[in-house]
């Protein structure tokens, strides 16, 4: 089974390497700036202890008010993980940074979160939909969509 890292030594040992980049931890999350995520992950996938060697998921969640973008990630050398989140604000030109850079497996999984949340992963080579058609009204997944 694997074993999930505590947010608070996650996030204390990333807010001593990156002080500006972690804005708060609890037990089972770390949550990030956005314009950090790619040096975050890179971190966490090149120091030998960590290994987060493996991206599990990327998934948005929409707050109305905000978008939360959350990041799973795995070791499979140490058969540990840890969940990173970061916040957006604003309802439209909503963007953060690809991890493509660090995970090549995060491709499909960021153009499904833009085409069903309207949130663009910067640097990202192919961002074209994946599950609707080119020319969809919108992004089916925010509570905004259609009047939802």
């Amino acid at each position: 089974m694997t074993t999930q890292l505590r947010g608070e030594a996650v996030g204390q040992r990333l807010q001593a390497t990156f002080p500006d980049a972690v804005t708060s931890w609890d037990d089972d999350v770390v949550r990030v700036k956005p314009d950090s995520i790619v040096e975050i992950c890179q971190f966490l996938k090149d120091t030998p202890d960590l290994d987060m060697d493996f991206l599990s998921s990327i998934t948005g969640v929409d707050y109305v008010e905000s978008f939360e973008v959350v990041y799973h990630l795995i070791s499979l050398t140490h058969n540990h993980s840890v969940v990173l989140k970061t916040t957006l604000y604003g309802r439209d030109d909503v963007e953060l940074p690809s991890v493509m850079v660090v995970w090549k497996g995060a491709d499909l999984q960021e153009r499904e979160v833009w085409d069903l949340m309207g949130i663009v992963f910067r640097g990202h080579p192919n961002m074209k939909r994946i599950l609707t058609w080119e020319g969809f009204p919108g992004h089916p997944l925010r509570k905004d969509h259609l009047g939802g």
